[in-house]
This record gives C-alpha cells, structure tokens and sequence, in this order.
C-alpha cells in the first residue's frame, strides 16, 4: 500500500499547465470535453480535504457561465452570418461609424457553434487552473519557488488562493447561519452572506501577511550598488532575448540566427539573473518538500499532453480545429494524448485526508510541545 503524501505543488502545476495548453490548442468540442473530464476524474480521485480542494466546483461553475456568455455575444452581435437560421431576430440599425458590428440580427446554427467551441476551449483553460488550485498546496508552492521570485511568489499565491478562500469561507459562514436560523430565502439569504464572507477573506488575508511579515517572509540582505546593476542588466537583457526569440519563432520571415539561439541566449541570461538574485534572500526550510517518482511522472504527463496536442495541432489540422459546417472528427493519436493525462491517477501518491493522516506519537521527536 502506497503512503499517503502531499505530491510537490510544481508537479501538479506543470500536469495543468499541460492540460491548459491542450485546451487552448484545439476547438475540437470532443477533444474539450475529454480534457474537461479527465480533468475533473483526476482532481475526484487525488485531492485532499483541505479548503481549497473543495472550491473545484466554483471553477467548473465559471466554465459552464464563459460558454454561456460566450453564446450569447455571438447571438447579441453576430448577426447576418450565412447558414441555418434557428431564431429570426430583428436587427438594430447602428450609424454609419458602427460599420461591420451588427447588433441582433438572425441567429444560425454555424454562430451558435462557433460560440460554443470557443466557450469551451476558454472553459477548458480555466478548469485546468482551477484544478491547479484544488491539488496543490499553495502554502508548499510558495515555500518552494526560487527566492529571486518571492515577492512575484507571493502575489502570484495570493491571486490564486483567493476564489478557494472565498469558496471556504462561504461554507463556514453558511452553516453558521443555518445553525442560527433565520430567513433561508436565497435573495434575502445571498445580501446576508456576501458581507460576511468578503470581512472574512479579507481577515484571513491580513493574519497571512502578519504572519509573513512576523517570520521574516522576503527579507533581503544588503547588497551593493554593482550587484543591483548586474541583476538588473541580466534581468532586462534575458527579458528582451526572450522576446525577440519567440517573435522570430513565431515569425517564419525573421532570420533563424534571431529565433531559437536568441531564445536560448535570453532565457541563459534570465536564469543567471535569477540566481544573481536569489543571493539576496537568505532562509532556512523547514522539511523541504522534495521531488520524487510521482513527481517526475505526473509532471511528464503534462508535457507530453501539452507537445502533442501542440504537435496536432500542427500536423493535423482539421481535427483540431474543425469547422462549424460539419461533425467533428477525431483521431487515434488526439485522443492518446489526451488520455496520458489520467496518468496521477495512478501514479501521484494517495491524498492525505483526514481518515488517512497518520496519528501523532507523544514519542515523535518531531513533535514540538506547546
């Protein structure tokens, strides 16, 4: 029987990552909704019990509303596009500086798919981050991101804790005001919720930063004016080779001496700044999480979903991206890419909950008394 552990918070990240690039890569509605299911197959089976594993279901919420809106822009400024016709609306006149925006206008079938495809490839991106989100300690990814990223590390796990945070505390405030009785009405019910929730989130935000502050979180040693010129120089100098290797990459008329030598050059000077700047910062860890086979496993899997729906893509147009004329088809190969996704089901360890966390020792020497 396998041990049940925290996988390492950078694994699952690179597992989303990958599914979010193969959502993005593709308008095939078949190949969307695989990855939206396998999606939400792995997060049922690896996630813990912990607050922000239980917000999943918010971002599944938002998913399903991007597709809606997405449907109803097209049905509100669509208009006068050739094709099936379903509903006769009236078209408004706009004046003459409004040209080529229609406003209503008859809605067809080809408007509504074009709509619903890329609803859903936008659906699919962000159930891939929420998945993140209700898989991975934020806590342990910030504690494991470089230095020279930490004060980028903490807004980045702040902005992504927010919306499980809020799921959290909606639960709590809400049973509390089931056991309280009162008027359950889910208009009246819903003005007495959202105060309470967002005074929460926002107590629970400034205990976070105190206790940041208090232990010391991003505290910089002193450095001297030259070794701030040079993290500053490699720092610039990576971010402008970096850019000008992906718009040679992606530019097939740019000479190849500025596409992948001046990417690989830029991003040589990024690392070497981050290093430069992670002398700044000096900390202790305390049980560093570290990676092992689950890791290694479960973050392959996600570079390989990501390279090969990125590879069909490329060499195999029409099935990722079909048109709105006719039935989507699918492919051998699209679909195996897809499912290499499912591979942390077996291999990312179990969740620690709390049936399966395992009871403390009064002899653990690890045990620190209060």
């Amino acid at each position: 029987m396998r041990i049940p552990r925290e996988l390492h918070p950078v694994a699952w990240w690179c597992w989303a990552i990958g599914l979010a690039v193969a959502a993005t890569s593709t308008t095939n509605p078949v190949l969307l909704g695989l990855v939206v299911a396998v999606t939400c197959l792995v997060v049922l089976t690896c996630r813990s019990d912990q607050p922000w594993a239980r917000a999943f279901r918010l971002y599944l919420w938002v998913g399903a509303a991007i597709v809606v809106i997405r449907v109803l822009f097209r049905l509100v400024l669509g208009g006068n596009s050739p094709g099936h016709v379903w509903i006769a609306l009236p078209e408004v006149p706009l004046p003459d500086w409004a040209a080529g925006v229609s406003l209503l206008g008859p809605f067809t079938r080809e408007e509504f798919l074009a709509g619903a495809y890329d609803g859903l490839r936008l659906a699919g991106l962000v159930i891939a981050v929420g998945a993140a989100n209700a898989l991975a300690n934020p806590k342990r990814l910030m504690k494991s991101l470089p230095p020279a990223l930490y004060e980028v590390g903490t807004a980045m796990v702040v902005a992504i804790s927010v919306l499980p945070q809020l799921a959290d505390s909606a639960r709590r405030v809400r049973a509390a005001q089931r056991l309280r009785g009162g008027d359950s009405g889910r208009i009246r019910g819903l003005r007495r919720l959202v105060v309470p929730v967002l005074e929460d989130a926002l107590e629970r935000s400034l205990s976070l930063a105190a206790g940041m502050d208090a232990r010391g979180y991003g505290r910089t040693c002193a450095v001297s004016a030259g070794q701030r010129r040079s993290t500053g120089a490699l720092m610039i100098g990576g971010l402008l080779g970096v850019c000008v290797g992906v718009y040679a990459v992606l530019d097939g008329s740019a000479p190849r001496l500025m596409a992948v030598p001046m990417l690989l050059l830029g991003t040589a000077l990024a690392l070497a700044g981050f290093v430069v700047a992670g002398r700044r910062v000096r900390r202790t860890r305390y049980r560093p999480t570290r990676w092992q086979l689950p890791e290694f496993v479960v973050a392959a899997s996600g570079v390989v979903v990501g390279a090969g729906a990125w590879a069909v893509q490329r060499w195999d147009y029409a099935v990722a991206h079909p048109g709105v004329t006719e039935l989507p088809a699918v492919s051998l190969p699209s679909v195996l890419v897809v499912l290499v996704a499912v591979v942390p089901v077996w291999a990312a360890p179990p969740p620690v909950t709390t049936r399966t966390a395992a009871p403390v020792r009064a002899d653990d020497p690890e045990v620190v008394p209060s």
